[in-house]
């Protein structure tokens, strides 16, 4: 805040706002990395601090720039339509803190509760963080729930018709398809493809999940992820329009906007943008490690294409479900399919062939990733009346400055606990590596991925939202069932509790404050546990071990609870103050 005070004048919402802004970033970068640059060490490859910085830094840079053209259509246009769940409640806690009195009241309170419900969870490990079911008659059909404040939170703002879309996505996957798979597979004494160890019948439902299902997932995001696009190339060539007539100065001069429509100039947005794709293909140690330029250049032609294509994905799904479950992991194996398919065609197989294409979905999962954190920062800015064009500064900051510390953290934990142990079994860089092995050896389980665009291509049919069902498909519904019920708690507020015809207009919805508090909270105990677990190893808990199903259940209840809790609030809407 000093540095802020120095910059800005007095500290206020907008400053704090921007310091948030700038410190969020790096999360996006990391889980960019960290799904990815494992697969290098997996193949024996030894990668450099600066080759691992580069590419965090680069494709962070890269997801701001294509991020910014879109601010007006998906942060503005679609306000009303697409919530940002964490973006929105970041502006509830900013406005409960700056303004205080009762209005504050519920923000803080649900605050303390998810930070201590978190804590009990995650640092003493009193209770299970999940609840299971196992369903009669329905082979290996498995209901589950993340026991998460913050996901209770995230459901409530978004709304049920989102989460009921959500949680039927993971449905099918969990008490459709895993059973059809375990019931037609049950015969089998050998392993199905893409298994290659255990056959059918000796497979738990996760097991099924990730074997299976997760490559269903990844189909049904790809084609509802290529719908998106689809919908929303007005929405691009609209943007670029107005990029075009700035930069040819026709469009508003700076100082003639509204400081809150004020983004960074177009001139700079596209020039950055072009001098990243360029450095992608001129740096040796970018794209794989050396290599001939002109395979370092159709990388860096894929890397724009896809990253383009993903950062309005990204953007548009964090808005519709939130950062928590954003598929970034479903939209890198897409873009790993098509550039491994590419070299594949151009019979670049060896290891460097492999090296590049990892790499060039390295950076496209730190655009896609860093392009849902601004979202949500925007539409926190929207909501607060913050200068665009400052936070994009703030989140370029945040994408530069940390990226060669994240590297080194990430090739520190290759050198000291080695990728694919026990202690770090890296499960998404290892399906990474599988894919591009499968596709440059011809042996990828295409009836599963096509399996899963015709569940979305059905789904787009029917009138549901293509996007948010098959987010559902990919992610665990034991992510989904949490979000769900928030949903169904607002639902209530505003169809059972809310009389017909009722004025809701100058009153502020207590639920979706402490709904707020409960993300803030749960987010804030997050980070404290990880700084203890890095300086001090892993919590290890009280060490209580519930009996069968009794802890689960009782996770159950206290969750179920804090359910209604939030419900009785959301039900006494108290005017503005």
């Amino acid at each position: 805040f000093r540095v802020t005070r120095g910059l800005w004048g007095k500290v206020g919402i907008l400053e704090t706002n921007i310091a948030q802004t700038t410190g969020s970033a790096a999360s996006s970068l990391a889980s960019g990395v960290i799904f990815t640059i494992p697969a290098l060490f997996l193949w024996g490859f030894k990668p450099s601090i600066a080759q691992i910085g580069t590419l965090a830094l680069l494709g962070g840079v890269l997801g701001v720039m294509f991020m910014i053209p879109l601010r007006r259509f998906l942060i503005v246009k679609e306000h009303a339509h697409l919530p940002y769940p964490e973006g929105t409640a970041s502006a509830q806690v900013l406005i409960a803190a700056d303004t205080g009195g009762a209005k504050a009241k519920n923000v803080f309170v649900g605050m303390g509760v998810g930070a201590v419900y978190k804590g009990v969870l995650g640092f003493l490990k009193a209770l299970p963080s999940q609840a299971s079911v196992h369903l009669p008659i329905l082979a290996k059909a498995e209901v589950g729930m993340e026991i998460s404040p913050a996901l209770l939170g995230v459901g409530f703002i978004l709304n049920y018709p989102i989460a009921a879309v959500m949680v039927a996505g993971g449905l099918l996957s969990w008490i459709v398809i895993i059973p059809l798979i375990a019931t037609f597979g049950d015969g089998l004494v050998s392993p199905y493809f893409p298994e290659m160890v255990k056959p059918i019948s000796q497979m738990s439902a996760d097991e099924l999940w990730t074997r299976y299902i997760r490559y269903i997932g990844a189909g049904a995001v790809a084609f509802a992820g290529i719908l998106t696009v689809i919908r929303s190339i007005p929405t691009m060539w609209n943007s670029l329009k107005i990029g075009v007539n700035e930069i040819m100065r026709r469009g508003v001069p700076a100082e003639g906007k509204l400081r809150t429509d004020r983004d960074l100039p177009m001139s700079f947005v596209f020039g950055a943008a072009a001098i990243v794709i360029a450095l992608i293909a001129i740096l040796p140690h970018a794209i794989g490690e050396g290599g001939p330029f002109w395979i370092r250049g159709i990388g860096a032609v894929c890397i724009a294409a896809f990253a383009f294509l993903f950062v309005t994905v990204s953007s548009r799904i964090v808005g519709m479900v939130g950062v928590t479950s954003n598929p970034t992991s479903g939209m890198t194996i897409v873009a790993l399919l098509g550039t491994s398919m590419l070299f594949a065609l151009l019979g670049w197989t060896d290891d460097f062939g492999k090296a590049a294409a990892l790499t060039v979905g390295t950076v496209v999962a730190v655009a896609a990733s860093i392009a849902g954190d601004i979202s949500q920062d925007l539409k926190t800015g929207y909501i607060i009346g913050a200068t665009p064009a400052r936070q994009q500064v703030g989140e370029m900051m945040g994408a530069i400055v940390p990226a060669f510390f994240i590297a080194a953290a990430v090739w520190l934990l290759g050198e000291a606990f080695t990728f694919g142990s026990a202690e770090l079994p890296a499960p998404q860089a290892t399906l990474m590596k599988t894919v591009i092995e499968w596709v440059l050896q011809a042996d990828l389980p295409w009836g599963l991925v096509f399996i899963g665009a015709g569940i979305s291509l059905v789904a787009q049919l029917v009138g549901l939202r293509p996007l948010a069902f098959a987010v559902g498909i990919y992610l665990p519904l034991s992510t989904m069932t949490p979000v769900f019920i928030g949903g169904v708690l607002r639902w209530m507020v505003e169809n059972v509790f809310t009389k017909k015809g009722e004025e809701l207009e100058g009153r502020s919805d207590q639920g979706i404050l402490f709904g707020s508090g409960l993300i803030a909270g749960e987010g804030i105990m997050g980070v404290l546990i990880a700084f203890y677990a890095f300086f001090l190893g892993k919590p290890a808990g009280l060490g209580i071990a519930w009996p069968e199903p009794w802890g689960e259940a009782l996770s159950f209840i206290i969750f179920m609870s804090l359910g209604l809790w939030l419900l009785s609030i959301a039900r006494r809407r108290q005017p503005v103050v």
